[in-house]
Order: C-alpha cells, then sequence, then structure tokens
C-alpha cells in the first residue's frame, strides 16, 4: 500500500478533476507483478495499468488500491468489473470512494476478499486536495508564502527580489505544477507583475492563472499574465467598470472575465465563497494562493485555508510588511493553530507545511506526509517528523501482506 500511495503521487496536477490512485497487484504468492496510476483525466485507471502489466499473473492475486475501485462508466469503464474478469481474488483499498461509492459491495458480491482501511491517513492525505473538493464543494486551498526569518515578505522599501533561495523558487514551480489553480490579487499583480506559470517541470500541465482584481484596474496590456503560456482568468466586482482594462481591445480575446459580488460586511475585496463555487463549477480542485497579506487574510478570515506552506530565509529586515496582515484575529485565544506535517531544507531555507487539525492531511505523519504531500525533491532535502529511516526503507519495496484473508463481506483494518 505504501508504494501505492507512492505511485498515486506520480499523478498530481494532471488527474483533474479526478482523484489521484495508486495501485499495485500481487500475484498469488505475494510478489509484485503489476504497478499502475492513474496519469491523466479520461485515461485509462491505476488498476487498469497495474492489471495490463500484470497480465496472466493476476489471477488469484491481490490487488491494493489507495482509493476504493470504480463501480460506474464514465470516460473508462468500470474497475470493479476489471478486477473481477482479470481473476483477482482479493482487494485491499485504503480509502472509501466519497463520490460514487459502490465499488466494494460489487467486489465481495462477485466473491472476492475485500479489506478496506490499510494506511487510510497517509492515502488520504496523497488526495487531500479531491477528497477535500468533494466534500465541501470548493477547491483545495493552499497559502504558499516566503519569508524572512523574522516573518517580513519585503523590506521597508517594498523590495522583495530575492528572500528566499534558487532552490525554494524552483520548489514553488514544483508545487504550482501539481494545483490546477493560481491565484493573487491586485496589489501582487501591480507590485510585481506575476507570470505563474510552471517552468523548469518538464510535461507539467500548466494551472489557470487567476488575478483578483475587484476594480478591474491592476491587470493591463503586456502583463505577464496575459503571454498566453497558460489560461488567465481576471476576476472583477460585477458593477466594475472593465472599459479601461478588461475591455479594452488590447485584452479581447487575451483574458477571460469572471463577474463577482462584492465581499459582504463592508470589507474590500470579492465574495470569496463565490469565486471558490465558480472555480469549482471548472474543475478546479485544488488552488495556490500565492497573493500578498491582504488577500491571505481574507481567505483565513474566510476559513477557507487548507494547507499553508511557507518558505522561511535565514534573513532578518526588522521591518516592512508581514506575511499574513488582519486575519480577524484579536487574541492569542482566536489564534489559528496548525499541525506541522512536514519540513523541509531547501539550499539555506526551510520550508514548513502546517494543516489545521481538521484537515484531511492531519492524520498523515512521517513518511507518508513527506512522500504524499511536498513537490518533488531530493531525498536527503527532505525529512519528515521522526521518519526519516522509514522513507528509505520503503521506498521501491512492497511489503509482505500479514493481514489474515476475510469472507466475502467487506471488512476494516484497524
Amino acid at each position: 500500500m505504501r508504494r501505492a500511495v507512492e505511485l498515486a503521487a506520480r499523478g498530481l496536477g494532471s488527474t483533474s478533476p479526478n482523484p489521484v490512485v495508486g495501485c499495485v497487484v500481487l500475484s498469488p504468492e505475494g510478489y509484485p507483478v503489476g504497478e499502475g496510476w492513474h496519469q491523466r483525466a479520461g485515461g485509462p485507471h491505476a488498476e487498469i495499468h497495474a492489471l495490463a502489466e500484470a497480465g496472466d499473473d493476476a489471477r488469484g492475486g491481490t490487488a491494493v488500491v489507495t482509493l476504493e475501485p470504480c463501480d460506474h462508466t464514465g470516460r473508462t469503464g468500470p474497475c470493479s468489473e476489471a478486477l473481477i474478469e482479470a481473476g483477482i481474488a482479493r482487494v485491499v483499498y485504503a480509502v472509501a470512494d466519497p463520490s460514487a461509492t459502490g465499488g466494494a459491495q460489487r467486489l465481495a458480491a462477485a466473491g472476492l476478499d475485500v479489506v478496506r482501511g490499510l494506511l487510510a491517513d497517509e492515502a488520504a492525505a496523497g488526495n487531500a486536495a479531491w477528497l477535500t473538493s468533494v466534500r465541501l464543494k470548493r477547491p483545495y486551498v493552499v497559502w504558499k508564502y516566503a519569508a524572512t526569518l523574522d516573518g517580513r515578505i519585503a523590506a521597508a522599501d517594498g523590495s522583495s527580489r530575492w528572500i528566499t533561495s534558487d532552490e525554494s523558487r524552483a520548489d514553488v514551480h514544483r508545487l504550482r505544477a501539481r494545483t490546477d489553480a493560481v491565484l493573487v490579487g491586485s496589489g501582487t499583480a501591480r507590485a510585481d507583475d506575476p507570470h505563474l506559470a510552471v517552468r523548469g517541470v518538464p510535461g507539467a500541465v500548466q494551472p489557470l492563472r487567476i488575478v483578483a482584481d475587484t476594480e478591474a484596474a491592476a491587470v493591463r496590456p503586456g502583463a505577464r499574465v496575459l503571454d498566453g503560456t497558460a489560461p488567465t482568468l481576471l476576476a472583477v466586482a460585477e458593477d466594475a467598470d472593465t472599459g479601461g482594462a478588461a475591455g479594452s481591445g488590447e485584452l479581447e480575446g487575451a483574458v477571460e472575465v469572471l463577474r463577482l459580488p462584492r465581499a459582504g460586511g463592508g470589507r474590500p475585496g470579492l465574495d470569496l465563497a463565490a469565486l471558490l463555487q465558480e472555480l469549482y463549477a471548472r474543475d478546479v480542485r485544488s488552488l495556490l494562493l500565492e497573493g500578498g497579506p491582504t488577500l491571505a487574510a481574507a481567505f483565513v478570515r474566510a476559513g477557507a485555508v487548507d494547507e499553508v506552506i511557507g518558505y522561511v530565509a535565514p534573513v532578518l529586515l526588522g521591518a516592512g510588511p508581514a506575511a499574513l496582515g488582519d486575519a480577524g484575529i484579536a487574541t492569542i485565544a482566536q489564534a489559528l493553530r496548525l499541525k506541522v506535517t512536514e519540513t523541509a531544507r531547501l539550499g539555506p531555507d526551510l520550508r514548513i507545511t502546517a494543516v489545521p487539525e481538521e484537515s484531511v492531511r492531519a492524520g498523515a505523519t512521517g513518511a507518508a506526509a513527506a512522500t504524499t504531500a511536498a513537490p518533488a525533491v531530493a531525498p536527503a532535502a527532505a525529512t519528515a517528523t521522526g521518519a526519516t529511516t522509514a522513507v528509505a526503507a520503503s521506498t521501491g519495496s512492497t511489503a509482505t501482506s500479514t493481514t489474515t484473508a476475510v469472507s466475502t463481506a467487506v471488512t476494516e483494518e484497524s
């Protein structure tokens, strides 16, 4: 199962709006004979790839899958039927499919032994974006920031290039490559003219670039987000005058304009719930928040941050803007306390990943947290709390199953 979780992570950034899934097929004697992962939306599922590699060796064997095999026909056929036809005798899966249940029941009804729950926390962590979006009907939001050791994202004069190292900036591109969309606000658009596309990651699917530009005044002809490298969406207020920006002939066809209600309660900006709902309708299941402290504070205030990734450089400034603006937290009792799931050294910098306690990823620790949560880094650079040796031990190996075979009823492992 740990190998299946590793395989599933290879699909991050290319399977949306579908989940990432990994599968390992074992022979009747318990040897791995096939493996696969869901590589792209609309393509064969992980089980199909693994069964194709296993061939006749799958008959009488076990399929180990990170997500409950599907039992419906969409752009591909049901994996439950494929497993049955291949002669699989036993299916072990980690997480139940909350979007379309029935696969486990179909397998059990056909006489297969079915076990649920093995490494469920680790498998769920790797699929956090999809599982969260299914439950909340909105994208999974990752807030990424880069700051000095004293929490500054720029100097007092506004200069910020470069606080973090080349290694950290390269890692951000890997982070973008595994998300569906990247969002900044009008302040960042004006100050930095960001590009927001993925560079240096071969085969990456470019994310949707989004600028939350309430008054339709920050994005002008010639802006880097309009260069055609990736699609761009300009989110503006319903009553914004776009005559001087998105409505001008020079921007015609270069950007799609999405009109949204303004934020309530007299606060500046757009209605974030409406924005997230629109993005979900566009099959965005993961959103990377790269804006400044004001935009980040709005998402934190709305309770819409599911993961925080901070790139911290060993630099002191003493003055300048902080990473997070006014998020409506007035006392220490109101502080949003997070659980650190992974830390990694990137050149001179430290990358810290943390999630709220109720996050899908909060249950994953150790090797699984490092493997499923972080963009690819050199093994020597990534250190999951208390589990460095476990990463090395699990990579490329398949543990011998000691779970006793069960009856045709679906059972759950502790």
